[in-house]
């Protein structure tokens, strides 16, 4: 097994917690179907003690065990979805952070004329029509935010 970089001592206290929590519903959801930690290790392809080890929330086990853990529980729901773009609440706030920037030299009239514009259609551009994106809805009402003084 490769040396890892980071100690999972030196996690951050929160992630230990996400881990923790995840190990916890890995047992309820085992327990519920009535199969035991071997048969779970079997369908996962590994060690029974590995399966000890996912369900005590140890962070050095390999995130694919953890994954097909979640995949075992719930076949239909996207891991990947959790990270997709769109959920992304931070980069969106720089997104806004840049479009505002831009706005800045042609006033704080313009600024909130044209926050107002995509108040009143978020997920669409002014002037346009069409489905609206939850991200897009983001950052409409982040645009409609008032700015802060610098």
């Amino acid at each position: 097994m490769p040396k890892q970089n980071v100690s999972p001592a030196a996690y951050p206290h929160a992630v230990l917690q996400e881990i923790e929590r995840l190990a916890q519903n890995i047992v309820v959801a085992r327990k519920r179907r009535g199969e035991t930690q071997l048969q779970w290790a079997r369908k996962l392809g590994v060690s029974q003690p590995t399966m000890a080890r996912i369900e005590r929330g140890d962070p050095s086990v390999a995130m694919a065990s953890y994954v097909m853990c979640l995949w075992l529980i719930n076949q239909t729901v996207g891991l990947a979805d959790l990270a997709s773009p769109e959920n992304d609440q931070a980069a969106l706030e720089r997104e806004v952070n840049k479009v505002r920037q831009k706005l800045r030299p042609y006033g704080p009239v313009a600024a909130q004329t044209g926050a107002r514009e995509l108040a009143a259609a978020p997920g669409r551009a002014p002037g346009t029509t069409g489905k609206r994106h939850p991200a897009a809805e983001g950052l409409a009402a982040l645009m409609a935010s008032p700015t802060q003084p610098r």
